[in-house]
This record gives structure tokens, C-alpha cells and sequence, in this order.
């Protein structure tokens, strides 16, 4: 347990795996979906995210540059949680994920 609350601390972490789990997105597509989130912070949780293996930085190479990320087969094992939690926001009135969780 201590391990998951490690991973998923924050504020931040949360909503960006949300943001990733129905398709890849870039750093922009991300950030506009994330109100309130800095590009410093995001940065920043992309790079703790990618090291704990939940997401994946694709880099293509042509002219200009394209990064995209996405969520990993590690990554969507989570995905029972996230529905667990929005039930239990439902129910409790509380709005903390958007309709695509």
C-alpha cells in the first residue's frame, strides 16, 4: 500500500493518468485538459510517471518533433481504481474526475 499511495501521491498524478487512459496525447493536449496544472509541473510528474513505468514518451523523429505519451499495460492496471474512486465521488457528491474516467 505504501508503495501505490507513493506513486499516486500528489495532485497531479491522478488526473493526468485519466487524461492518457483513452488515447495518446501530447504535452499540450495534456495540459489543456489538466485546468489549473503548470508546464513545469506537468514536465515534472510526465518524468515521475514515465520512470515508474505508467506512461511512455514516444519521441518521433521527423520535422518538428513529436512527443506523444501514453498510457502502459502497467499503467491501465489501475484502471479499477480510477473507476472505484469516481464511484465512490459519485456517491459522496464529490466531483473529482471528469466523464471519460
Amino acid at each position: 500500500m505504501s508503495d501505490f499511495l507513493f506513486v499516486l501521491n500528489g495532485k497531479w498524478k491522478l488526473p493526468i493518468l485519466i487524461s492518457l487512459r483513452f488515447e495518446n496525447k501530447r504535452f499540450s493536449e495534456i495540459s489543456k485538459s489538466i485546468p489549473g496544472i503548470t508546464e513545469r509541473m506537468l514536465s515534472k510528474e510526465l518524468r515521475f510517471l514515465e520512470l515508474n513505468n505508467l506512461i511512455k514518451r514516444t519521441i518521433y523523429g521527423n520535422y518538428p518533433v513529436r512527443i506523444e505519451y501514453e498510457i502502459t499495460e502497467h499503467g491501465k492496471t489501475l484502471d479499477l481504481v480510477l473507476l472505484e474512486l469516481k464511484k465512490w465521488a459519485q456517491k459522496h457528491g464529490e466531483i473529482l474526475f471528469d466523464s471519460d474516467c
